[in-house]
């Protein structure tokens, strides 16, 4: 199990029982996966000792229906710490949860794009075999991205450098077509194993990074 991301927090009310309400709400939050923390509770508005507090946590204060002191945009640029004033208590812990949610490490998402079956298997003439394979959809082609599943589940994966039709070396196979793709470091692959060409998909969430300056919400 990998570390778990964390988002540490200083927080400024406007009251001890704004206070109160705020911590708890933040507590309540459904985020399995990201600890969330106050490591600093404050009355009044945002000061450079609440900076001072935050860069040496997530760089992160968020303020409850309270001000910044005057001439704090400098320090806060100054300092990468970003304020994020709120007015309602549900706003702020709508946005909080998806600061913690984007620091979350993503699951990889693939899109697969072509697929085949390994009719024959030849020996290489190095280490090593290549796999003849009849295209069954999408396609394939030289660069991509590709693994075996065997009957147990996936055992392979690496990328196509090669493309062979008969004597002839392509770029591209479709449906229907016969194929060789040449393994260099494997050789444990059957007749009617399936071979997949895959991408990943770009991450749509990008993590939550503090901008130095304040934001009103």
């Amino acid at each position: 199990m990998g570390i778990r991301p964390k988002l540490k927090i200083v927080l400024k009310c406007d009251s001890i029982g704004s206070m109160e309400a705020v911590a708890h709400a933040l507590s309540e939050l459904p985020l399995p996966e990201v600890d969330v923390t106050i490591i600093h509770r404050g009355l009044a508005a945002v000061n450079k000792s609440d900076v001072l507090l935050a860069e040496t946590a997530s760089r992160l204060i968020v303020g409850f229906q309270v001000g910044v002191l005057p001439e704090m945009g400098r320090v806060l640029k100054e300092h990468r710490v970003e304020v994020r004033l709120y007015e309602v208590i549900y706003s702020l812990t709508d946005d909080i949860k998806a600061i913690a949610e984007s620091l979350i490490p993503p699951v990889a998402e693939e899109q697969v794009i072509g697929s085949a079956r390994v009719i024959a298997l030849f020996k290489s003439t190095r280490k090593g075999i290549i796999i003849g394979c009849e295209v069954l959809g999408g396609f394939l082609s030289v660069g991509q991205r590709f693994r075996i599943i065997s009957a147990i589940g996936p055992i392979y994966a690496g990328t196509i450098e090669s493309l062979h039709s008969g004597q002839s070396v392509i770029q591209k196979a479709m449906p229907g077509s016969e194929v060789g793709i040449k393994i260099k470091d494997f050789n444990k692959a059957h007749i009617g194993d399936l071979v997949e060409s895959f991408r990943h998909l770009p991450q749509k969430v990008r993590p939550w990074e503090p901008l130095g300056q304040i934001i009103r919400k």
